[in-house]
């Protein structure tokens, strides 16, 4: 049985995925029901959908992992488990990295100005852009895959040996860092954007002392709003990153279930927290959160009313 204090970490990531799964599932939703309003999708409104889907899997993974590590070590020290849940984890978990990557450059190409010509070169080809970073995705995960089949057949050769005991004494930390060396590429991206855009903010900045005008704070609160998608984003994954490398190192010290729990709790913040703020930066999505929360407030008030009447 678990602890109090592990009680009340699992409580909270329970709660936390269950947001998550509600959030990226509204996101979701809005995105499929504009696309067949309108029949077209866009760019964003891809990335949008891509995104929803794969952190409500990437959710789906870290509970059921946490939940069988937590109450059923044995089943998950077994070797289908250990191999299924790093292939999917390292596909999963890739993709939706690589997607947040790609909307944050989605933001720095369409809100920075720049007037150097590689930058107006990569703004007129943003669909090469997605492009080579969907082979930068391919090439991650046949790194990563690799390293998987590398880890299973070394422990193929050592049957006489669990998993725990085979990876204590090989280099654990050097296979977790080839294993996301994809995400370490994709998030060092999101550093540089996040700094491209910080400088065309303090240009904006400059030109507004000159000439100031309505125009240009619409340009300053888009450049504030994305900043701070940004920036969320990288405190979020720091954490996310820490929390899955915490649950990951639980699994080899036997019996701390504190840790993992801890792991999972942080683990489990950022594809909840990161999706309502990308439903509170995005003015479509954030009418749409709205008009949905004000039906169910009328719902709910309607359900009262009814049930007064009926007593």
């Amino acid at each position: 049985m678990p602890t109090i204090v592990e009680g009340i970490l699992l409580c909270f990531a329970t709660s936390v995925s269950v947001l998550g799964v509600l959030v990226n599932g509204f996101i979701l939703c809005k995105t499929c029901i504009d696309y067949v309003r309108q029949k077209k999708c866009s760019k964003i409104r891809f990335i949008l959908t891509g995104l929803a889907i794969s952190r409500i899997c990437v959710i789906g993974v870290l509970i059921v992992d946490g939940y069988l590590k937590l109450f059923s070590p044995h089943m998950a020290a077994s070797d289908t488990h250990v191999i299924c849940v790093a292939y999917l984890w390292v596909i999963i978990n890739h993709i939706s990295t690589w997607l947040a990557t790609s909307l944050n450059l989605f933001y720095l190409l369409k809100i920075a100005n720049f007037s150097h010509y590689l930058f107006l070169c990569l703004k007129r080809r943003i669909n090469m852009i997605f492009i080579l970073l969907l082979g930068c995705l391919f090439i991650s995960w046949s790194i990563s895959l690799q390293q998987i089949m590398k880890m299973f057949n070394d422990h193929m050769q050592r049957r006489n040996t669990s998993w725990k005991l085979h990876l204590l004494k090989s280099e654990f930390i050097i296979n977790h860092i080839v294993l996301n060396l994809g995400i370490f590429f994709f998030f060092m991206m999101t550093i540089i954007i996040s700094f491209l855009i910080i400088i065309s903010i303090w240009r904006h900045s400059r030109q507004m002392k000159l000439n100031i005008s309505g125009f240009n704070n619409i340009n300053t609160e888009v450049y504030v709003k994305a900043i701070k998608v940004l920036i969320s984003f990288i405190i979020l994954f720091i954490l996310h990153f820490m929390g899955v490398f915490l649950e990951t190192l639980s699994f080899f010290k036997s019996g701390n279930k504190l840790l993992l729990a801890l792991g999972l709790a942080i683990a489990c913040i950022y594809p909840c927290c990161h999706s309502f703020i990308l439903i509170l930066a995005n003015s479509q999505l954030n009418q749409a959160s709205l008009r949905a929360l004000n039906q169910l407030k009328c719902c709910g008030e309607g359900t009262e009313v009814k049930t007064t009447w009926q007593t």
